[in-house]
């Protein structure tokens, strides 16, 4: 007897079968539980400064980095605050708010060796990365800022969000 022979065309349905067969199974294991707390609405807040560290080495959020946001006056960069960010990656406040929240040139500068330090995070000696800028401008004082910044020990990128 004879086998019958696999093509191209027979391969993809019974791949796609076999594949959402294995998800069904999987999903049913590890599904999601709901939501024991609703989103935090952005709606009438005013123009603020925000930032949320995503830590994509270790699938969680960037708790207890080291930030420092500073703000260009010419060449010469000041220091407006020191901070850290809490348990969800985010900080407790806003960076900037209010009057505090003005046109120009900033910098945040996150301490990505102390923070894979503090993990126990087999590292190189020295890291790759140990500290890093994020240099953005605000132009426009009446829209919020959200910066989204994903980050392993090798790599990072940002994103302006809202």
């Amino acid at each position: 007897m004879t086998s019958p022979t696999l093509t191209r065309r027979a391969f993809l349905p019974a791949g796609l079968a076999l594949g959402s067969l294995a998800a069904g199974a999987a999903t049913a294991q590890n599904a999601p539980t709901a939501l024991t707390t609703a989103p935090v609405s952005q709606i009438d807040l005013s123009p603020r400064l925000t930032m949320h560290a995503i830590d994509t080495h270790n699938g969680s959020p960037g708790a207890g980095m080291k930030v420092q946001l500073s703000k260009y006056e010419g060449d010469d960069l000041h220091v407006l605050r020191r901070v850290e960010t809490n348990k969800g990656g985010r900080t407790d406040e806003p960076l900037l708010l209010d009057a505090t929240y003005q046109p120009g040139r900033y910098e945040l500068l996150l301490q990505f060796e102390d923070y894979f330090a503090a993990r126990g995070t087999p590292l190189p000696k020295p890291n790759f990365l140990s500290q890093v800028p994020v240099r953005f401008r605000i132009t426009n004082p009446t829209e919020r800022i959200h910066l989204a910044i994903l980050f392993t020990p090798w790599g990072y990128s940002y994103y302006r969000g809202s």
